[in-house]
C-alpha cells in the first residue's frame, strides 16, 4: 500500500500561510500539481497514493467517486486563490499526475485546468502537462486534451519487452507507447515524454537496449529513465521476498544507466537532470525544474504536497477524506512544516547537484566544501565548473550521485 505521510505541525483549517511565505513571491515562478489518484489496476512496483475501484469500494462513498473528482479538485483550486490572496503571479506550469489522469474524461482535465486559468491566469508560455497511460487514450481523446489547453504529455512506457512489462504488472502492449507519440504529435502536442524504468528483475542489457531503441524510433523530445526502486509493502517486494523473482543490484543499475547515457547522447538527447534527457532546452520539463530549484507550487488532490515560500504541506491521502474536508469548507491539509534557512540550504544542495549546471559551491559548509575537493580529485565533479564556483557531476559522479550529495551536505 502507499507509504505514510510525514509527521508535521497541524494545518490551519482555512489553510492560511504565515505572512513570510509570500514575501518576495514575485521573484519566484508558481506552478500547480494536480493529483488524480485513480488507476484501473495496481502495478506491482507502485507505492504512489493511488486507488483502484475495488480499493475504494465502501471506503468513501460518493465523495471518492471519479465522476465527482474534477469538481472536488476545482474546490481546492479556489481555496488556493483564497489562501494566496492578491498574489499577482500567473501560473507558469501545470502538471497533472497520478494515478492515471487519463482515466478521467478529457473534458474533466480541461475543466481543472480552466479553474486555474480563471482563478490565477496562465503565463503566456505556460507549460501544461498531463501523464497518460498508453492504453487509456486514443486520437480523439488526445485532440480534446490539446484543444483544452494541454501542450505537453508524458506516456508511461517503462519497457518495450512484454516479459518486463509483465513483471511490472503493466497492462499496455509493446508498441502502443510509440504509437501514442505519433498520435500526440498529430493532435498538436509540442512536447512529448516517454518514461522508462530499468533494472526490472529478468530484464537483460539487450532488453534495455531494445527499449531505448524503441524510444528513439518513436522520436519524443524528452526521455525520463529511472532505476527500479523496490518499495516495501508493494506486490513486487513480496514476490522478491518469496523468491519468485530476483532482486537486481546497484551494479546492474549502473550498467543500464551507462547504456542509456550512451544511446541517448549519441541520438542527440542531453541530460539536464540525472534521470532526464531532452533534445533541447525548450523540451525540458519546466514543472520539474520548479521542484528542483525550490520554486513555489500548489499540489491539489489527495496526498499532494505543496511548497510556498519555505512552507511545505501535504494533503490527507484518502479521496473520501479529501473530498469531505473540502465539502465542509476546510483545507484538506494533513500537516505542514516551516523550513529553516538550514533546511532550505540542504535541500538546494540535494536537488541542484542533480542538475546539469550543478549547485553553487557557496552553498557548502566547510565540511561539505572539503568533501567537494575530494570528489573533484576522485573524478566525481567536473573541473572547469568547479573552478568557476559550481559543483557539477561527471558521468561517474551521476552514478554515485546519492553518495556525493550525502558528503556535500555535511
Amino acid at each position: 500500500m502507499p507509504s505514510a505521510l510525514p509527521d508535521g505541525d497541524p494545518m490551519p483549517e482555512d489553510g492560511a500561510l504565515p505572512p513570510h511565505a509570500l514575501a518576495g513571491a514575485g521573484d519566484r515562478p508558481l506552478g500547480f500539481y494536480l493529483h488524480v489518484p485513480y488507476c484501473a489496476t495496481r502495478c506491482g512496483y507502485c507505492d504512489f497514493n493511488t486507488y483502484t475501484a475495488t480499493e475504494l469500494r465502501g471506503t468513501g462513498g460518493v465523495l471518492a467517486s471519479r465522476e465527482n473528482y474534477a469538481d472536488t479538485l476545482i474546490d481546492e483550486v479556489r481555496l488556493a486563490r483564497k489562501v494566496l490572496g492578491d498574489d499577482p503571479r500567473p501560473v507558469r506550469t501545470v502538471f497533472v499526475g497520478g494515478g492515471t489522469p487519463t482515466l478521467l474524461p478529457a473534458a474533466d482535465l480541461a475543466r481543472m485546468l480552466g479553474a486555474i486559468r480563471d482563478e490565477f491566469g496562465l503565463a503566456e508560455d505556460a507549460e501544461i502537462t498531463t501523464e497518460a497511460n498508453p492504453e487509456s487514450v486514443d486520437p480523439a481523446y488526445l485532440a480534446e486534451l490539446r484543444e483544452g489547453g494541454f501542450n505537453r504529455i508524458s506516456f508511461g512506457m517503462q519497457s518495450a519487452r512484454q516479459h518486463v512489462l509483465k513483471i511490472l504488472d503493466r497492462t499496455h502492449t509493446p508498441g502502443r507507447p510509440e504509437a501514442c507519440v505519433a498520435e500526440a504529435r498529430a493532435a498538436g502536442f509540442e512536447h512529448v515524454n516517454l518514461d522508462l524504468i530499468y533494472g526490472t528483475p529478468g530484464e537483460s542489457d539487450d532488453d534495455w537496449r531494445a527499449s531505448l531503441e524503441a524510444v528513439l524510433g518513436a522520436g519524443p523530445d524528452h526521455v525520463s529513465a529511472y532505476a527500479l526502486i523496490v518499495e516495501e509493502g508493494t506486490q513486487l517486494a513480496r514476490r522478491i521476498r518469496r523468491g519468485e523473482v530476483p532482486m537486481t543490484d546497484d551494479d546492474v543499475h549502473a550498467d543500464r544507466y551507462l547504456i542509456a547515457e550512451s544511446v541517448l547522447s549519441q541520438a542527440g538527447y542531453s541530460w539536464y537532470e540525472v534521470s532526464n534527457w531532452a533534445t533541447s532546452e525548450a523540451a525540458r520539463c519546466l514543472h520539474n525544474e520548479l521542484y528542483w530549484r525550490g520554486a513555489d507550487w500548489w499540489g491539489a488532490g489527495p496526498g499532494a504536497h505543496s511548497h510556498v515560500g519555505g512552507v511545505r504541506w501535504w494533503n490527507v491521502k484518502h479521496p473520501g477524506a479529501y473530498a469531505a474536508a473540502l465539502a465542509a469548507g476546510r483545507s484538506p491539509g494533513a500537516g505542514r512544516e516551516l523550513l529553516s534557512d538550514e533546511d532550505r540550504r540542504v535541500e538546494r544542495i540535494l536537488l541542484e547537484l542533480r542538475l546539469a549546471d550543478g549547485c553553487p559551491l557557496s552553498l557548502l559548509a566547510p565540511a561539505g566544501l572539503a568533501a567537494s575537493r575530494r570528489a573533484l580529485a576522485d573524478g566525481l565533479l567536473e573541473p572547469a565548473p568547479y573552478d568557476d564556483g559550481r559543483a557539477v557531476l561527471t558521468l561517474r559522479g551521476r552514478l554515485l550521485a546519492d553518495a556525493v550529495v550525502r558528503d556535500l551536505v555535511d
